[in-house]
């Protein structure tokens, strides 16, 4: 099995990472306008950004004033440079990468379940990412009443891929100091459970 890392490196030596956006563009317009519903403006983090579509997406707002990717996979931030002058791009481990300077929004798609131990990275952003008043807001497709994933690890040779169940995800982010935490599934259909978004506030 690969790391995950090493599983997104080769989807951008095959062009697949370009499906990233076409597979998960709908959910993640509807994490954007949770972001925007408070209509201030805001700075932002993608965390384990990919190629940097999801910034580039954002980054059109006009209430967003800074845009910036971070990911472990040195040729995805590559690309993201490439594609995309205007905003910032950075290399570095998740669990281990501290911004500058702390933003309003950390957004992430499809990236936290990657984790051993998810608890770290969400309270790594809460104490070094967020300021006061800011929110994380994850999005999810592999959780346990999602059953059409269940598969997925044995399908992509993923090293880790933690299965929890919702309340478990709103559980971590409760531990790590959020409020109100709220959930979401977003463009479910037939047996598809959908999108699992989890949302929490820096109060």
């Amino acid at each position: 099995m690969k790391s995950p890392i090493e599983t997104f490196t080769n989807w951008v030596k095959t062009g697949k990472d370009e499906g990233m956006e076409k597979n998960h563009k709908e959910p993640v317009k509807k994490m954007i306008e949770l972001i925007l519903v408070s209509n201030k403006e805001f700075s932002i983090i993608d965390a384990g950004c990919g190629n940097g579509w999801a910034v580039r997406l954002i980054s059109s707002n006009k209430n967003c004033l800074v845009a910036s990717g971070v990911d472990g996979s040195k040729l995805m931030i590559k690309k993201a440079k490439k594609i995309d002058k205007k905003n910032q791009y950075f290399h570095g481990e998740l669990n281990t990468w501290i911004p500058k300077k702390k933003v309003d929004v950390v957004m992430s798609m499809e990236v936290f379940y990657y984790f051993e131990d998810p608890q770290c990275i969400i309270s790594k952003i809460y104490d070094e990412w967020l300021n006061p008043g800011g929110q994380l807001v994850i999005g999810l497709d592999f959780y346990f009443e999602n059953p059409d994933c269940h598969n997925w690890q044995e399908q992509t040779g993923v090293s880790i891929m933690k299965l929890l169940k919702i309340n478990d995800w709103i559980r971590l982010f409760k531990k790590a100091g959020f409020k109100e935490v709220n959930k979401y599934q977003f463009c479910q259909s037939k047996s598809w459970k959908g999108t699992l978004v989890i949302q929490g506030s820096k109060i």
